[in-house]
């Protein structure tokens, strides 16, 4: 406090992420089997989160459980692993939107207690509780498209054409429907965020196509969030690549698709993809080239 204002910064606002200023998502997995990196402790889940913030990360996304296939993690343990990061997060760092990767409604409500500013159900509405959490505590949600799958399971011979606009035409329907259904269910529109979801569902033909047609979701005027980062697809599109050798594939994938109008980047390397946007933006005019003096003394 500092003649009689409260001198703590301002949380990031959904409102403040948009085409042509796009923000970067950090991810911080609390779970230990994670695909890429896990942050299994809260020692480690906390200095990942400061190195993000240091690195230009304006949201912190804290997930407990995997995506994929894995041990089935309780209720219960899902909450244990997060909530304490939410709350030192909220403590320590008031500057950024707090965002917790969850499809389950008694994790929303424990997370949003705890000072999250953002439910990101990468499931899809599979428990639409979650959207009643968000409402009644005034959050953000993000809206996903996993083509009907049930949390942690694969794609196996979708039904979409391999390179037709009906993967386009499906998923952007889909993400529409559960962004009504959370309007409906009182979440302010101003919070809504809608996500194609690469690879949930989808092979990689598919999430090529979404990333070709993304100006298709900018265009509904919601916040497009895009993960990506070290996804197989990126991996497929190189070769039989893993997980370990897909960030140069990442950033390029991440500089089109901000060129193409995301406004929130979920990323693992938030200095590289920090990088890809102001490069991205300098060139695109949306943003300043930083350091000027090249040829000018």
């Amino acid at each position: 406090m500092r003649d009689g204002v409260d001198a703590r910064p301002t949380p990031f606002s959904l409102t403040d992420a948009r085409a042509g200023a796009p923000a970067i998502m950090a991810v911080v997995n609390r779970s230990t089997d994670s695909f890429y990196e896990s942050a299994a402790t809260l020692d480690a889940a906390l200095h990942a989160v400061d190195a993000a913030a240091e690195a230009g990360a304006r949201i912190v996304d804290i997930g407990g459980v995997r995506a994929g296939r894995g041990r089935e993690i309780p209720v219960t343990e899902e909450i244990d692993r997060v909530v304490p990061v939410v709350e030192a997060v909220a403590r320590s760092r008031p500057e950024l939107l707090i965002s917790v990767d969850t499809w389950r409604h008694e994790v929303a409500e424990a997370v949003c207690g705890a000072g999250a500013g953002l439910l990101n159900d990468t499931w899809a509405g599979t428990d639409p509780l979650v959207a009643e959490v968000a409402a009644r505590f005034d959050v953000g949600l993000v809206c996903s498209h996993t083509g009907g799958l049930s949390p942690r399971t694969d794609a196996h011979r979708s039904r979409y054409g391999l390179v037709g606009s009906d993967v386009v035409d499906e998923t952007l329907a889909g993400v529409l429907e559960l962004a009504e259904a959370a309007r409906t269910a009182g979440v302010d529109p101003a919070r809504i965020v809608i996500d194609p979801t690469p690879d949930f569902g989808k092979n990689t033909y598919h999430s090529l196509r979404l990333l070709r047609d993304l100006e298709r979701f900018r265009d509904t005027g919601f916040p497009v969030l895009l993960a990506i980062s070290r996804k197989d697809f990126v991996g497929e599109a190189i070769g039989e690549v893993g997980p370990a050798d897909r960030l140069h594939g990442t950033i390029a994938a991440t500089a089109l698709a901000v060129a193409k109008g995301a406004a929130i980047i979920r990323a693992h390397d938030v200095r590289a993809t920090a990088d890809a946007l102001a490069v991205t933006l300098a060139i695109t005019g949306d943003g300043p080239a930083r350091h000027t003096v090249r040829g000018l003394r």
